[in-house]
């Protein structure tokens, strides 16, 4: 039987990681709970270390959408980009929202895939996710798509952007998680 054996520095070290994991939450004295984090990246996983840093904030994103179609796929696709240009370095990780705006109300896309570990995003660096949907063909129902709407990862700010895909879909759409989408 082998022992492993635990310093007070290997536990003091592992406390302060989960305590740089921990959300803080409180009361901003109109009944709303607002949350703070800060996220911690192991250095060794090849994103730099993210201790200190705040997540990405949707007013510090440039946010744009283009059609990523790839001829005879059996799904067409379009790429959204968040590109940081807060001039700080800032976190970011999971999945955006994605609704699709169209005659009928929004339409919001499931989610697809597993979030990748949080990255940080130098100021200028870029991620993108991708947004999957059966392209109208000429049976069934069709739905015409006018506006994409993005909330970041972790925010309650949208952005409205042009919608880049085909005009007119088929449901479902779905949306992988933030770094699926190459750029």
């Amino acid at each position: 039987m082998k022992f492993t054996r635990t310093t007070t520095r290997s536990v003091v070290a592992g406390l302060s990681l989960v305590s740089a994991l921990t959300l803080t939450a409180c009361n901003d004295g109109t009944g709303v709970r607002v949350s703070t984090s800060t996220i911690a990246i192991d250095p060794s996983a090849g994103s730099g270390s993210a201790v200190g840093v705040d997540k990405c904030r949707t007013n510090g994103l440039e946010i744009s959408a283009s059609d990523s179609t790839v001829e005879g796929d059996p799904d067409s696709s379009v790429a959204v980009t968040l590109t940081n240009g807060s001039g700080l370095d800032c976190a970011i990780s999971g999945y955006a929202g994605v609704d699709l705006t169209t005659g009928e109300g929004d339409l919001s896309a499931r989610r697809t895939g597993r979030a990748s570990a949080p990255r940080v995003l130098k100021d200028g660096d870029s991620v993108a996710f991708g947004i999957t949907y059966p392209a109208h063909d000429a049976g069934g129902s069709e739905i015409h798509v006018t506006g994409l709407v993005v909330t970041p990862p972790h925010e309650t700010e949208s952005v409205t952007l042009d919608w880049p895909g085909a005009s007119t879909l088929a449901s479902p759409v779905e949306v992988g998680p933030v770094g699926s989408a190459g750029q």
